[in-house]
């Protein structure tokens, strides 16, 4: 996507690029951009960038729905089948 590497080329040097700094980066970015401005970077993407995209975003979004409902916390031990003779 043309996008990341504007922002990478523009930052590069003045970022650690740890998580902290990307998320911060993002989220400065997203907030400059209007409905439209991102729906018209959606329009540029091609067919595997929109698949990837679309992909963070339900794993995310399912990641936070379970967790705030709280499954994955009690996780009961894997059995493990024996043939015991």
């Amino acid at each position: 996507m043309k996008i990341i590497d504007e922002l990478y080329k523009l930052y590069r040097h003045k970022l650690t690029g740890d998580e902290e700094d990307i998320d911060m980066l993002t989220f400065a970015f997203l907030e400059e951009m209007t409905r439209e401005d991102l729906l018209n970077l959606i329009q540029e993407m091609d067919n595997q960038e929109l698949y990837d995209l679309m992909g963070i975003y339900v794993i995310e979004t399912l990641k936070g729905k379970f967790a705030s409902e709280g499954y994955g916390q009690h996780k009961s031990p894997p059995y493990y089948h024996r043939n015991v003779h």
